[in-house]
């Protein structure tokens, strides 16, 4: 029951939770129930399926073993935390070195990442670079979590608020905002409203504190089409895919990380 009860919290406190900072609620969760003995059958041995919230708790107290020495933070929905799979050997090239945290999580939309920041994501950590792709998610709906599809202008709100937030809790991070992605095997499609997305979250960035990205373009094959080898279902980077993103970050990885003009 108590578990039923916390899902159900959950769900709901998007917004009431930000009230306070660093709750309890996660600290609250219980453990998950131990998995079915050898030679039990699994299938009839009771267990819950709470990933999110259990993948939110251990990501936050996996950075507390590198909050002074973590120098980027990346963020965002499973196109973020495809760097932990079909990412992972560009990413051990790239960022390892930095100690670089990894918050992404597949499915968020932007009032995710929001709740997740406040349970205390971030806190004592001091990075010089914060890398943020959100908002493709918030294009669609999922009646489970009873979400609606939001406007492009909604969208654009809600980046512009994990931006703030992020402002807040890291002052001295550069935060480095992507564009969203293309997605469709073939121009058309999602891709214009994907560009009004993008004209919208561009107006966050400062150029100083806060600098604007889009390098969609460079995923895109001459013809207008998107092939298989950098998006392995147009919408998710491939390892090709991640390697484009790390070229195109590269300069200011340079320029903020290892003090080069």
């Amino acid at each position: 029951m108590r578990l039923l009860v916390l899902i159900g919290v959950c769900s709901g406190l998007v917004a009431g939770a930000s009230a306070q900072e660093n709750s309890s609620l996660l600290a609250a969760l219980p453990e998950f129930p131990a998995p079915a003995a050898a030679g039990q059958n699994p299938a009839i041995h009771p267990m819950p399926r709470v990933d999110w919230l259990y993948r939110v708790k251990r990501n936050i107290e996996n950075s507390r073993q590198v909050a002074a020495s973590c120098r980027i933070i990346f963020d965002g929905d499973s196109i973020t935390d495809g760097w932990q799979s079909r990412g992972k050997k560009v990413w051990a090239q790239h960022f390892a070195k930095y100690d670089a945290v990894n918050f992404g999580l597949g499915g968020d939309r932007t009032e995710n990442l929001l709740w997740r920041l406040t349970q205390g994501q971030a806190a004592g950590m001091n990075p010089k670079l914060i890398v943020l792709m959100i908002g493709i998610n918030n294009t669609g709906g999922n009646s489970i979590n009873k979400t609606v599809p939001n406007t492009a202008e909604q969208i654009a709100a809600g980046v512009g608020a994990v931006v703030a937030a992020y402002r807040k809790r890291c002052p001295n991070a550069v935060i480095l905002l992507h564009g969203i992605l293309p997605n469709g095997e073939k121009a058309g499609g999602s891709r214009a409203m994907v560009k009004r997305m993008n004209d919208l979250i561009a107006k966050h960035a400062d150029g100083e504190k806060v600098i604007f990205l889009d390098f969609g373009d460079q995923l895109i094959q001459p013809d207008g089409t998107i092939s298989r080898e950098i998006m392995y279902d147009f919408l998710h980077l491939d390892e090709k895919g991640y390697q484009i993103w790390a070229d195109a970050i590269q300069p200011l990885i340079d320029k903020y990380l290892e003090g080069k003009s």
